[in-house]
């Protein structure tokens, strides 16, 4: 197995330990889960505006975000980071958000635009050229074909999860900010 197959593979389990260190670690305020959150909202609606443009491995997605970057998924994965480091106001969760992030995406991103030029490799060709890997673009890719928004494709992107355990995570820190 390759490195970066090893990489990929611990990328969900140091997601839930990173998750439950934060939580551990946390020391929140009103002003600071008042903070979080809003971060935590926008990169869950940037994240499900993906999902709902996403047929994986089954036509290159260009629509919705990814008009604007080519891995909006991971953009919003780093907003609720931020958010999550926001919210547990713990310098601790900053240093292990930092390093999980560092460690992962960049792999994982690498690996993706591996994979779609290999699935795509004309469209991922000119898409690329186009559309940033990460920092968003102002300026749409001029060749996205007008796909609205699929909440079946929501669905079957299973991206409610994302939702839903960040929904307990601040449940959790609220509970923690009131109980401690």
């Amino acid at each position: 197995m390759k490195p970066t197959d090893i990489i990929s593979r611990w990328r969900v389990r140091g997601h839930f330990i990173s998750i439950i260190l934060a939580v551990i670690l946390a020391k929140p305020n009103i002003y600071s889960l008042l903070s979080g959150i809003g971060f935590v909202i926008l990169g869950l609606l940037l994240r499900g505006w993906a999902c709902g443009h996403l047929k994986k491995e089954k036509r290159l997605a260009v629509s919705g975000p990814y008009k604007y970057t080519r891995n909006p998924l991971y953009l919003g994965n780093l907003i609720i980071g931020i958010g999550i480091v926001a919210g547990a106001r713990s310098w601790w969760v900053f240093a292990i958000f930092i390093a999980y992030f560092l460690k992962f995406y960049p792999v994982v991103i690498i690996k993706e635009k591996n994979k779609m030029k290999q699935l795509f490799p004309q469209e991922y060709k000119e898409y690329s050229r186009k559309v940033p890997l990460f920092i968003p673009s102002f300026k749409p890719y001029a060749k996205a074909p007008d796909i609205n928004f699929d909440w079946a494709l929501y669905k079957k992107n299973k991206e409610i999860r994302t939702l839903i355990w960040g929904i307990i995570f601040w449940v959790i820190l609220f509970l923690k900010m009131i109980l401690f």
